[in-house]
């Protein structure tokens, strides 16, 4: 279904009934990134919702860069609950995902009741890492340059793109790309929410965050350290649970998917 949140579709796809898990991609995902976590969690009671955030998939990319702060991402879930007629959920999300769902819980505790960050934790935890994490994400600074970074991915049939990513769904992320043209979309989530400065000197502070919350970090992940991640538990007043899944590398719920399944399933309650 396609919801409308202050002139911006959002595309929605809703399976199962029970309590609700709002499943958050990030990037250069969509929805379908969850597809070994849905049928898991609705086998389970769980009603699963599964949003393309805005410039993802077949929900609308505004042309603005400011469009995609993560403020207006956290709107967006916002209307989308709203038009459910769900007041609370769990919220479950993935590296850009997870920095929104950080957000959401940190700002509206009364719609979140349990949160799973995988693989990006708190954004205070993410900074505080210092050297290694900057040496981690390059790639962050370099996404800034509009025209330089989408000339780079795209170059000899997106081969720097697969290289730099190691993306198990690659050839689907490049097709959805071409399909639809909104590569610059995607790269705005990183010019409107990380620019260089905010390394040192962030726009946004977020409260402490008050459901109980689990952070899933994964050993091969190559654009994060596991300080960022376990250092979130500073950040969050109420009860804290760190899982470090050994193997796979950033995309875990593809490559290790009974691994995080079980998780989700032992943390959330039904």
């Amino acid at each position: 279904m396609d919801i409308d949140s202050g002139g911006v579709t959002i595309h929605v796809e809703v399976v199962g009934q029970g309590r609700p898990v709002l499943l958050l991609h990030g990037f250069p995902d969509s929805g379908a990134l969850w597809r070994h976590q849905v049928p898991s969690l609705v086998a389970a009671g769980f009603q699963a919702v599964v949003p393309d955030l805005r410039g993802f998939g077949a929900s609308d990319a505004p042309e603005a860069v400011e469009d995609y702060s993560i403020l207006h991402a956290v709107g967006d879930l916002v209307a989308v609950l709203d038009h459910l007629g769900i007041e609370r959920a769990h919220v479950v999300g993935h590296d850009f995902g997870a920095a929104t769902a950080w957000a959401m819980a940190a700002f509206l505790p009364d719609r979140v009741d349990h949160l799973v960050a995988l693989s990006v934790g708190q954004a205070s935890a993410f900074r505080s890492v210092g050297v290694r994490q900057l040496e981690k994400s390059w790639y962050m600074f370099f996404f800034q340059f509009p025209g330089v970074a989408e000339q780079w991915l795209a170059a000899d049939g997106w081969a720097n793109f697969r290289a730099w990513s190691h993306h198990p769904d690659a050839d689907a992320v490049v097709a959805r790309w071409e399909a639809t043209g909104t590569l610059t979309a995607a790269l705005n989530w990183y010019r409107a929410n990380i620019p260089p400065e905010g390394f040192v000197a962030p726009d946004l502070e977020l409260p402490d965050v008050q459901a109980p919350t689990m952070g899933v970090w994964s050993t091969g992940d190559f654009a994060l350290t596991e300080e960022q991640m376990t250092g979130s538990g500073r950040h969050v007043s109420g009860p804290w649970r760190y899982e470090r899944v050994e193997g796979p590398g950033h995309w875990m719920q593809l490559e290790a998917p009974e691994v995080v399944n079980g998780l989700l399933l032992d943390f959330l309650p039904s």
